[in-house]
């Protein structure tokens, strides 16, 4: 199954993509202004040509575990993104991805290194999930 995670921020969201067995993740060219119609078209776009089946989405919370500054945005995000892909978006705590992106370097941009990162970690909890672990 393939999954599209993304890092959302409304000037740019990080974007990448499972392979087809769920195991790698692959940053992908960031989406520029996510929120306006063209940026969730090209969302849109983006799940059809990777014929995506799922979508996560980084819910950034703070330290503690609680709703941060950016938390109801990102949710009003996802909403908007689930009505115009017409497939439930998943919401999965982002805490760390960017510092981790940040610290990992690479060709990919930093938002779509911690779509990856945010990705790796979500199928490493389904797979522990599915094995019972």
């Amino acid at each position: 199954m393939r999954v599209l995670a993304l890092d959302y921020g409304s000037a740019r969201c990080g974007c990448a993509v499972s392979d087809p067995t769920g195991t790698l993740a692959t940053p992908l060219e960031p989406v520029l202004a996510p929120d306006s119609r063209r940026g969730l078209r090209r969302l849109r776009a983006l799940v059809a040509e990777l014929g995506a089946e799922r979508i996560v989405v980084g819910l950034p919370l703070s330290l503690s575990g609680s709703d941060s500054s950016q938390t109801a945005q990102t949710r009003e995000f996802a909403a908007r993104l689930e009505r115009e892909v017409r497939m439930p978006v998943e919401l999965y705590d982002e805490r760390f991805t960017t510092r981790i992106a940040a610290r990992s370097g690479g060709r990919a941009s930093e938002d779509s290194r911690a779509a990856a990162h945010l990705l790796e970690s979500w199928l490493l909890a389904r797979a522990a999930d599915v094995s019972g672990g």
